[in-house]
């Protein structure tokens, strides 16, 4: 014969299912998300910060953190939406307590109480048990609806970082005047390239840049297919790829020959270095054997630095502006003109429309739940009168409304 215990034990499925809704509801929980939240928004400020910190957020414990956050999303519309609902088509009783208001009005039927409710926009439902009665009310219960929304907000935002992350690219490459490059990682079929035309720049007195303008050519297959001109903060848009002027510098136009005219390097080479806060490059000549040292000497009168370095070290020096030429060691060095280099930052994000996407619906659904908050009412007969009990949600105090609904039943105090 089974035992008392034994069979007051409940079925180990019941058991299960009662595990499962009351983890169902810690992740649910809305402390849980906003701790989820908070670590995330961490991990990004981290990252903006950290010379290393785009590399700390790539790695698998973000994406199980950007996953827990969505987790927690979509278990709080499933926890929360049979309740809300119900709410919303059946109201229910408001109870006495702190945040809800109290108003007593004139006596009146309970057809009369219904009309008046209605007529204040209220969904109602009549209550009758043992001779007393009640009509409880709600309006605007589909905003709760909003709050949901909210969370399948934040549930597409962390796909779309997700899906950025998976099957996005960020390509950093630097050109001169008249360089071209391709946009993303070559691989067979793709053709998408920019090409830099010129970089205009204008400086204030205090050094500090007034406008930085590249111009560009888009190219597909080779061919030019537009023009543009790239500012800060202004990026153009090519074939899915948003590309950013980064950084620039100066680069100098130098045409290098033996003392015999042999030509060794006719091209633009950048100074993309600062040493001691003087920017400074080099280019290496393998048929001389020897390198050049450059270095902008003095930015005010455009006057290059160059040195010759071989095998032994340092061979020669001297000093230039544009349109000189020298004798630089067994080299003759002409420097005919100054000319400037960009690096280019393109990205493409599939996720970026989706992930905008989601901050919409996220802005959108919080605008709804706090401008047009749930009110919910609930009238009673009490001492000869009518008993309004009003609720807001927790950061709505409507006293208004309790005004406006006491004005329309004839409030009496």
């Amino acid at each position: 014969m089974p035992s008392r215990a034994a069979v007051a034990a409940p079925p180990a499925g019941d058991r299960l299912v009662r595990v499962a809704e009351r983890l169902l509801r810690m992740i649910g929980d809305a402390r849980t998300g906003l701790v989820l939240l908070l670590l995330a928004g961490v991990a990004n400020a981290l990252a903006a910060l950290l010379p290393d910190g785009p590399a700390r957020i790539d790695g698998l414990p973000y994406a199980i953190l950007l996953g827990a956050v969505a987790l927690t999303g979509v278990a709080a519309v499933a926890v929360r939406s049979p309740t809300v609902w119900r709410e919303w088509r059946r109201p229910t009783p408001v109870q006495a307590g702190a945040g809800t208001l109290r108003l007593l009005a004139a006596a009146a039927t309970p057809d009369e109480v219904e009309r008046s409710l209605q007529a204040a926009g209220y969904r109602v439902r009549r209550e009758e048990r043992r001779g007393r009665w009640a009509v409880h009310g709600v309006r605007r219960g589909w905003s709760r609806f909003a709050g949901l929304v909210s969370h399948l907000a934040l549930v597409v935002i962390v796909l779309g970082a997700a899906i950025g992350a998976a099957f996005g690219s960020e390509t950093v490459f630097s050109l001169l005047r008249g360089d071209q490059a391709l946009l993303d990682t070559p691989r067979s079929g793709f053709a998408s390239a920019v090409r830099l035309e010129r970089l205009d720049a204008e400086f204030g007195t205090d050094a500090r840049p007034l406008r930085l303008d590249t111009t560009v050519t888009f190219l597909r297959d080779g061919q030019p297919v537009r023009d543009a001109v790239l500012r800060v903060n202004e990026p153009g848009e090519f074939d899915g790829y948003l590309v950013h002027p980064w950084t620039y510098g100066p680069a100098v136009r130098l045409r290098v020959t033996t003392l015999g005219g042999s030509p060794l390097l006719d091209a633009a080479v950048p100074l993309d270095e600062t040493r001691d806060g003087v920017p400074v490059g080099g280019a290496e000549l393998p048929t001389a054997g020897v390198t050049l040292g450059l270095a902008l000497t003095d930015a005010d009168r455009n006057e290059l630095g160059v040195s010759v370095v071989g095998a032994g070290g340092l061979v020669d020096t001297a000093r230039l502006v544009p349109g000189e030429a020298t004798r630089v060691g067994d080299l003759r060095v002409e420097l005919n003109g100054f000319d400037a280099w960009v690096t280019f930052m393109s990205r493409r994000d599939p996720g970026l429309l989706i992930l905008f996407g989601g901050a919409v619906g996220l802005c959108a659904a919080l605008a709804v739940a706090f401008w047009l908050p749930r009110r919910r009412v609930t009238a009673r007969p009490s001492g000869g009168g009518l008993e309004l009990l009003l609720r807001g949600e927790r950061f709505d105090r409507p006293a208004d409304e309790l005004e406006r609904v006491g004005r329309i039943l004839g409030a009496r105090e």
